[in-house]
């Protein structure tokens, strides 16, 4: 039997970052994760470490894990403050550094860098690399156990602290080992096993909220032969007509493109075969200029990612203690924006700031307090991709049935508005990088003076008509090779 303060159930970044952030206070963390170890000698850092992180970890429980992938602004500013040895290790493994606005300070209307810009640094690599930079910082982090290929197969359950609650006290693992903790801690991800082992407790049920998103992705990875990438693109996700295209730099002189598509548009399902997305993706600009490289990687498709949230509080009483989710485990949403990772390592920084505030003893005000924190923290941007992705499905089906998109929604048509104007405005630009970045809340950042101004300078009938290729044009290329 083994006795830490707390327990966190999975070693991706958000499980990794709150484990590192609480062994820092002095407790004595146990992180366990179900998937096998990481490649050997990445804690050397360079060009070759992160080589064989890409090419040897395998995570058969991350089914992103070589998708497109980005540590945003907000992510980073976590890092920075938090856990700056995390950055320390990304720069050994040759993370790239970034600026989100750079790409787009060359064109005319912008105007260059200005003062302030420097928020929308990063650093930016490959899943796997950033998750072995993760990985080596906790190795070195005194107090932080981490064990891999332990997958957890139960909840220990306790006296309960409220009548008819179960009180989590410690875990079983695969192995049968009991492990007992004041607190666990589930960074499972979207497809954690911790709601069917709480289930099991018995007790009232999380209120939980599962919607399919529907969005299919057909990605690709690219290098260049001298491992310089091509030059950033102004904006790094452009929606289109009936889909989007996506352009991510990677480290090491790799990116990805990738083409997202309704899953109900069964027409451009054909996108997976390999010379259907070439064909596709040459007719986006920002794509066709980066396809002429080295292809790392075949067509990865990706799909059935919900967006989902799982609340233990309910009407302002836990439905159980002792047991805490973040990240992903707790709301998971549409990844196309790249804000799952940033809002997970915000809302691991925040458990550690609720437990550093109130300790461990109380378990039911540890759990409302960080219900509090969790309601500022994540939930504001889970409903706002919530609803655009709403809007965006039924944009999608009206186009496939042939008539316009129609809703009396403000908040679709202004954000429709401003990301039609966001490469020829200075101010339009910035606000929505805030926003995108995860930096400022729309609210907020919509709100600004010359913002209002230049939306309803633009404001007309309905949302502007959107650019580049349409549905008909990518059909067409795609049946061209089938004839």
């Amino acid at each position: 039997m083994s006795h830490p303060d707390v327990i966190v159930i999975g070693a991706g970044p958000v499980g990794l970052a709150a484990g590192m952030a609480l062994a820092g206070q002095g407790l004595a963390v146990t992180v366990l994760e179900r998937d096998s170890e990481g490649p050997a000698g990445t804690g050397t850092g360079g060009p070759a470490a992160a080589a064989r992180a890409w090419r040897e970890w395998r995570r058969p429980g991350v089914n992103q894990f070589r998708q497109p992938h980005i540590l945003l602004p907000a992510g980073a500013a976590v890092l920075r403050s938090a856990l700056p040895d995390v950055l320390t290790e990304l720069r050994e493994l040759g993370a790239l550094p970034l600026n989100l606005l750079a790409g787009a300070w060359g064109l005319p209307a912008i105007g260059g860098r200005r003062p302030g810009d420097e928020r929308f640094d990063t650093l930016t690599a490959r899943r796997p690399v950033l998750e072995a930079a993760f990985a080596v910082a906790a190795a070195k982090t005194p107090g932080l156990t981490l064990r891999r290929a332990t997958a957890v197969s139960g909840l220990l359950a306790g006296a309960e602290r409220i009548p008819g609650r179960p009180h989590v006290v410690g875990v079983t693992t695969q192995h049968g080992q009991e492990i007992h903790a004041p607190l666990v801690v589930d960074a499972g991800g979207r497809n954690s096993p911790v709601g069917a082992l709480l289930a099991r407790l018995g007790g009232p049920p999380p209120a939980s909220e599962r919607i399919e998103a529907r969005f299919v992705y057909y990605t690709r990875s690219f290098r260049s032969a001298g491992s310089i990438p091509p030059a950033q693109a102004p904006w790094p996700l452009t929606h289109h007509d009936g889909m989007s295209a996506i352009v991510l730099p990677g480290d090491g002189g790799t990116w990805s493109l990738g083409l997202i598509i309704s899953s109900r548009d069964r027409a451009l399902r054909a996108l997976h075969d390999a010379r259907a997305w070439e064909r596709a993706a040459a007719l986006f600009p920002v794509l066709a200029e980066r396809m002429q490289a080295e292809s790392v990687t075949g067509i990865q498709a990706m799909s059935g990612l919900n967006t989902r949230s799982q609340m233990t509080v309910v009407d302002g009483t836990p439905v159980v203690t002792g047991l805490l989710s973040v990240g992903d485990a707790r709301a998971a949403t549409d990844p196309q924006f790249g804000l799952g990772l940033s809002v997970g390592l915000a809302h691991a920084a925040a458990l550690a700031g609720v437990v550093a505030d109130g300790g461990l003893n109380d378990a039911v005000k540890l759990a409302l307090r960080f219900e509090e924190a969790t309601e500022q923290t994540v939930m504001p941007v889970y409903r706002r991709l919530r609803r655009w992705d709403a809007h965006r499905m039924a944009e999608i089906d009206a186009l496939l049935a042939g008539r316009p998109y129609e809703t009396h929604d403000p908040g679709w048509q202004l954000g429709n508005t401003l990301d039609a104007l966001k490469l020829s405005d200075p101010d339009v630009l910035r606000a929505m990088a805030d926003v995108a970045c995860g930096l400022a809340v729309p609210e907020i950042a919509f709100s600004a003076p010359a913002v209002r101004t230049a939306a309803a300078a633009a404001t007309g009938a309905g949302s502007p008509p959107r650019p580049g290729p349409t549905r008909a044009d990518v059909l067409a290329a795609i049946q061209d090779g089938t004839r």
